[in-house]
């Protein structure tokens, strides 16, 4: 049996020029494809500018302007203005948006922003979508303001063309931050969304990063097709699609595909620690990311406004993602086929190690079942190092996960993934050699794939591709060529596919889902570890040297990774520009006459004890706590409570009038009973009714949210089957702690927290139907 898979003369020197070759192949595609263009100067005409767009965005986002608000009533008349400016007609179109969701229905009154440009032989409408208003608890410069800029300043472009073929509809949308109103509000009520057409929507989860591609609608490769051929610096690929299409989060894009319209989805993710904060503001912004958003819509508004729409609608998805600096998408028809070549690649691989390498198949398939433990032990690790992180630094539980500075971490994670596989790695080979062991990783990505292909079509490539390169190169070093680096040589070629597919995934998982599950991350460098292997085995002790120089390996690994997470501790501290988070609401209960703080953080920082003591909800109208809260006494101030008058009743199924006696625009009710139908009323406006399924966790079952409340207030009929009384706590709600009495402002290393029912002013009462 060979005592290596490759073999090569100078095996260490060889070995880490292999493995330098590859960390080169990694850094290049993560600089490359994680990064966007250059900003384009204002003086540059007929390109798409980020710093013109900066202008639009210095008018409108620089303060929150939550639905309802006076600032998004400024953003909504500023858009209009410059939008009719620019040549389009513009309609403001006023209603009443709902989602429903786990117990919960959500109305609220929004103001969407329609502008039209018709095209000359219209195929259908090309839909620009973004959100203008933001999170109570910043500005919003990234999310959605980057993008309502970039799209004034596309429209400004696109109305200058003289030859459009298509309507162009650039929709900017209110109430997205309370559950995708003004969308759900604009494809149930306006013409163009019951049309169809091709809609291009625009978010940010972070500040910076790449403009990513990352969700379309259903049989999608006419339009990967276009996407991939019109923008300059295409980024994303389909495995985003097929992960994101089982996450139950939603953007505008849910509700408009589920319109009618196909369609692309985009966002830019990094830096997501300013997320729905009050550090997302225009100076924390990538210049970048902004000019690589404008230049990707206006490109893609050019082709699709060009397109013969109907041509569009394809009967499959497409598989697409970047290789070597460059976009290759083909259709999932072939992805089975790649997959079961990938497997009769490592097949062969498998049978030529039985025949050269003496290698048994009991021996083999027990090699290839023992991989689930260095991926198994990495993920634990990974949770692991999140767990003790917390533990720490208990602020680090109210970033969930997005770090202001998680590079070392990321190294420590890697660390971690290097310790759980050379420790299972090298007792393994001291048994039965380096070669089994390395040929029974292959089957992993190989059924990988395989499964992929036929339950997650987009997500093959990230295995199928590296185990048919990595199995290629294994059975070329096998030819006959007389030359003594030809081994090394192809090997590392074959593992070249391996580190800019599975190398960089590790990175972009904690872009998208933070540290908190850093053990998903930490499984995906596993992986990748794994897969260089032989390569790896060129600058390890030989199996035959002593224990203890074996030994020494893993335990480098887990030093280093116990020093990189000390180190990480040190360069990510809370300071001004990198805030902690704390979360606090004044609670006045009318019923009593008692007021509380409250903070639903697990660990209050210390500004936040000055506010509350215990855990003690004594105080609070029952069903208003989410969780476990933290509570201390408060000032009552003189704020009326809010009203909530029965109307009618007939069995389950009950009618009441809600209204704010201190005109406040947020109001909540929650119901001791689970709620199944809820229909809102407001003078102007049709009625609105939702189904509603499930339960709310950690407080009563049922809730029902109107934002943007009338003075006049709303109608609310609810349903709760097979409850005949019920008790209901009404809350109404007001952005902002500055006028509760005894409020201290926080400290510059603190900002508020993003959960929804924090920095509010609430008064509640509690009333039996």
């Amino acid at each position: 049996m060979r005592a290596r898979p490759i073999e090569s003369p100078h095996r260490v020197a060889a070995g880490l020029v292999a493995l330098l070759v590859l960390m080169a192949a990694v850094a290049a595609t993560v600089v490359v494809d994680g990064s966007g263009p250059r900003p384009v100067a204002a003086t540059v005409t007929d390109q798409f500018s980020a710093e013109r767009a900066l202008t639009h965005l210095n008018r409108f986002a620089t303060e929150p302007r939550p639905l309802g608000s006076p600032a998004s009533d400024r953003a909504r008349d500023y858009l209009a203005g410059q939008l009719r400016s620019a040549g389009f007609s513009v309609e403001i179109e006023r209603a009443v948006g709902a989602r429903a969701s786990a117990g919960l229905a959500t109305f609220g009154r929004v103001d969407n922003v329609i502008a039209t440009l018709p095209g000359h032989a219209s195929t259908g409408t090309v839909l620009l979508v973004s959100h203008y208003d933001s999170a109570a608890t910043g500005p919003g410069a990234s999310d959605d303001g980057a993008a309502v800029a970039a799209m004034v300043e596309v429209g400004r472009l696109i109305a200058r063309q003289a030859d459009r073929r298509n309507d162009l509809v650039l929709l900017f949308t209110d109430g997205e931050e309370d559950g995708l109103l003004g969308a759900e509000a604009f494809a149930r009520e306006h013409l163009p969304a019951r049309g169809g057409g091709v809609v291009l929507n625009w978010e940010a989860r972070g500040v910076g990063g790449p403009s990513l591609m990352f969700e379309t609608s259903a049989r999608n490769a006419a339009l990967v097709s276009l996407f991939a051929d019109a923008v300059p610096h295409p980024r994303g690929d389909s495995s985003l699609v097929e992960v994101y299409r089982t996450m139950p989060n939603s953007t505008d894009f849910t509700a408009l595909s589920d319109a009618g319209f196909t369609g692309l989805n985009f966002a830019y993710i990094q830096h997501p620690s300013h997320y729905h904060t009050a550090g997302d503001t225009i100076d924390n912004l990538d210049r970048g990311s902004l000019q690589h958003h404008g230049e990707n819509m206006l490109h893609l508004a050019r082709a699709l406004g060009a397109a013969d729409l109907a041509a569009l609608r394809s009967d499959h998805d497409a598989t697409y993602f970047r290789l070597a600096g460059t976009m290759i998408t083909f259709s999932n028809v072939l992805v089975l086929p790649i997959a079961l070549l990938a497997a009769a690649a490592v097949g062969a691989v498998v049978v030529l190690a039985r025949r050269r390498e003496s290698a048994g198949t009991g021996q083999l398939l027990l090699a290839a079942a023992s991989v689930a433990l260095p991926l198994g032990a990495a993920a634990l690790l990974g949770q692991g190092m999140w767990s003790a992180l917390e533990w720490l630094r208990p602020a680090y539980a109210q970033m969930g996960g997005l770090l202001h500075r998680p590079q070392v971490y990321r190294w420590a994670l890697v660390a971690l993934a290097v310790t759980s596989v050379l420790t299972w790695y090298l007792p393994v080979r001291r048994r039965v050699g380096a070669v089994v062991p390395a040929i029974g990783v292959l089957v992993w990505p190989a059924v990988l794939g395989l499964v992929c292909a036929v339950v997650a079509p987009g997500v093959s490539f990230l295995f199928a591709l590296p185990a048919l390169c990595a199995a290629l190169g294994v059975l070329a070093a096998r030819l006959p060529v007389r030359w003594s680096l030809w081994p090394v040589t192809v090997c590392t070629l074959g593992a070249l596919v391996s580190a800019a597919l599975l190398a960089p995934l590790a990175g972009n998982l904690i872009d998208g889902i933070g540290l908190a599950l850093g053990g998903v991350a930490a499984a995906a460098a596993a992986l990748f570890v794994l897969m260089v292997l032989p390569l790896v085995e060129l600058v390890l002790p030989a199996p035959t040297a002593a224990r203890r120089v074996t030994g020494a390996v893993p335990v480098t690994a887990a030093v280093v990774s116990v020093l990189l997470i000390g180190a990480g501790t040190v360069t990510d501290t809370f300071d001004a520009r990198h805030p902690a988070r704390a979360h606090l609401a004044y609670v006045l209960n009318a019923d009593t006459g008692t007021a509380s703080w409250v903070s639903a953080d697990a660990e209050p920082a210390e500004w936040t004890r000055a506010f509350v003591d215990s855990t003690d909800v004594a105080r609070l109208s029952p069903g208003y706590a989410r969780g476990t809260v933290w509570t201390g006494r408060a000032e009552p101030t003189a704020l009326a409570g809010p009203v909530l008058e029965s109307r009618g009743r007939a069995g389950d199924t009950v009618t009441v009038q809600v209204a704010s006696r201190r005109a406040a625009t947020g109001l909540v009710l929650r119901v001791d009973h689970r709620i199944d139908r809820v229909v809102a009323t407001v003078a102007g406006a049709a009625p609105v009714e939702l189904a509603v399924t499930g339960e709310r966790a950690g407080t009563w079952p049922g809730e029902i949210q109107f934002r943007d409340l009338p003075p006049a207030g709303a109608e609310i009929t609810l349903r709760t089957p097979g409850a005949d009384r019920v008790r209901v706590t009404v809350a109404d709600e007001t952005h902002g702690l500055a006028a509760a009495p005894g409020f201290r402002p926080r400290p510059d290393d603190l900002v508020a927290s993003i959960r929804d029912d924090g920095e509010r002013m609430v008064v509640t009462r509690t009333v039996e139907l």
